[in-house]
This record gives structure tokens, C-alpha cells and sequence, in this order.
């Protein structure tokens, strides 16, 4: 579809491509996308109903697998039911209030993944540095408040990112090369200054991503030390065993994110469907993997799952 010239207020709607270049093979694409999204559906779901129907399993430790699995939820569902209608039905049109409110909630979403992934860790150090405390230092309560107050800083801060993009004029193109409404693929398409969406994104991932990655460190780098200084190895070999859960899940969660935004941000000579391919895993790959890890990896909460299937 050719660009059409339009003046700032003739914008009423955007249309979203898909992937560029590869249209003729969107149904073979969106299978596994629609997989990734079911299975993460599936899997998050199942999590929440075992967690709320077992009374031995309202912990912290659970109430935060609650949170990541609340907010798996909304990251992949704000973006795969309208990706998939495009993939499938040639549905791409959408208004500029809808393509906002996404921008707002996929990345409101994923900052409120990175503050649970924070909290958790916080959750892992008091457990093994101070174990004879976390029971009355780290309650339900105090975890709930944790988790809200990550979630008003990611509503805050996120926040400014839809009312940067409401003030730029789009005057020669209203069709958005991606399968859905991302913060910077919406503002290349203005034909105005976007100094302020480059200046303000980066600021947001600094402060998201790169403050929540140090504290992870920070967290798991004095976990190991004390880790090294039990004398035990039962203990030793207990304590690694959770750790090792929770770094399998950073992973799954900020290794697409980072490659996504290195390569959105440095890799002008990467082909466009492989900067939309790798942020449409970034929001499939995690709410897909960190149910399954802990299903995996969480013994308790394996059998729980396994007693709940057998009283259906």
C-alpha cells in the first residue's frame, strides 16, 4: 500500500503491515506466534488457579510467581490478539487512541515484569542471607506493597511515552512497518522532531531495564557469596537450587527485551523483519517459558499442580 500525503490532522487511524517483505507467508508466521501465546496463556492461567485454590501455596515467594504471571499475561495479550488478526484476517487498520493505549500497556507491562523480576530477586537474597528473619521481614503484605508500588512506577513512567507520541504531527505516512503500535516504530513514521521520543526512550530503559538489572546483580552477587560460605552442602546444594530457578527465569525474561532494543537501536544494517521477529518474541518468549521453568524446577509447586489435575 502506497504512503498517502496527509496533513498533521488527517491522521485518524494507522495501518499495521505485519511483517514487511514476508506477507505472502504471514499464516506460515503466525503459527508459532499464536503457539508461544496459547501455550504462555495456558500455563499462566493454570499458575494463578493452583496458586489461589491451595491454601499451603499463599507465600510470598507464590504471590510474586502471581504477579509475573498477571503481567505475562497482560504484555503478550496486549499485542497477539491484534497481531494475529493481521497476520490472519488483513485486519490493519488501527485508530490512533488504540495504537497510544497499546504503546501505553505493552510497555507499562514489561516495566512491571522488570519490578517483579526485582522484587524476586530481593525475595531469593533475604531467604539465603537472612533466613531466620524472611518469615516475619518478608510477608504477603509487605510483598503485595512491593508489587504495587512497582506497578505506580511503571504507570508513571511509562505514562509520558503515548502523550510524547499524541504531540507529533504525522504528515506523509500513516502505515506503521510492524505487527503492532512499539514506541519508536510509531515515532519514525512523524514528520516531526522526535529528539524528545529518542531521549525519553533511552532514559526509560536506563531506568527500567538498567537499574533493575544492577539490583538483580547486586542481589544474586551477595547470594553467591553467602551461598560459598555455608558449610552444609544439603543447604548449599538447596540454596543454588532456587537461585538457579530465578536466574533461569531473568533470563528468559531480559535476554530477548535487551536484543531487541540493541538491535532496534544499533542495527540499521539488520533486516526489518528480524527487529520485528525479535520484538514479537520478546513479548511471546517469557509468559511462554516462566511458567513451564517453575512447573519444572518447584517441586512443591509441581505436585500441587499435578493434585489439582487429579481431583478434575
Amino acid at each position: 500500500m502506497a504512503p498517502v500525503n496527509l496533513t498533521p490532522s488527517d491522521i485518524s487511524a494507522f495501518i499495521l503491515v505485519g511483517i514487511p517483505g514476508l506477507e505472502a507467508a504471514h499464516i506460515w508466521i503466525s503459527i508459532p506466534f499464536a503457539t508461544c501465546y496459547f501455550i504462555g496463556l495456558l500455563g499462566n492461567f493454570t499458575l494463578l488457579f493452583v496458586v489461589g485454590k491451595e491454601n499451603t501455596l499463599h507465600k510470598p515467594m507464590y504471590l510474586l510467581l502471581c504477579m509475573l504471571a498477571l503481567t505475562d499475561i497482560g504484555m503478550s495479550t496486549s499485542v497477539m490478539p491484534r497481531a494475529l488478526g493481521t497476520l490472519w484476517f488483513n485486519m490493519k487498520g488501527i485508530t490512533v487512541g488504540g495504537c497510544l493505549a497499546q504503546t501505553f500497556f505493552i510497555h507499562m507491562f514489561a516495566a512491571m515484569q522488570s519490578a517483579v523480576l526485582v522484587t524476586m530477586a530481593f525475595d531469593r537474597y533475604v531467604a539465603v542471607c537472612n533466613p531466620l528473619r524472611y518469615p516475619t521481614f518478608l510477608t504477603n503484605a509487605r510483598v503485595a506493597v512491593l508489587g504495587f508500588v512497582g506497578g505506580i512506577r511503571a504507570v508513571l513512567i511509562i505514562l509520558t511515552m503515548p502523550l510524547l507520541l499524541s504531540r507529533l504531527p504525522f504528515c506523509a505516512s500513516h502505515i506503521i512497518p510492524h505487527t503492532y503500535c512499539e514506541h519508536m516504530a510509531v515515532a519514525k513514521m512523524s514528520c516531526g522532531d522526535i529528539t524528545g521520543n529518542r531521549t525519553y526512550g533511552l532514559v526509560v530503559a536506563i531506568v527500567v531495564t538498567g537499574l533493575d538489572l544492577a539490583l538483580i546483580f547486586l542481589s544474586y552477587g551477595l547470594i553467591i557469596k553467602a551461598v560459598l560460605r555455608l558449610s552444609s552442602k544439603k543447604a548449599h546444594q538447596k540454596a543454588l537450587n532456587t537461585s538457579t530457578t530465578h536466574i533461569c527465569v531473568m533470563l528468559a525474561s531480559y535476554t530477548p527485551s535487551l536484543f531487541s532494543y540493541l538491535t532496534h537501536r544499533f542495527g540499521q544494517g539488520i533486516a526489518p523483519h528480524t527487529h520485528i521477529f525479535s520484538a514479537s518474541l520478546y513479548l511471546l518468549v517469557p509468559p511462554m517459558l516462566n511458567p513451564i521453568i517453575y512447573g519444572v524446577k518447584t517441586k512443591e509447586l509441581r505436585d500441587k499442580v499435578g493434585k489439582c489435575f487429579c481431583r478434575m
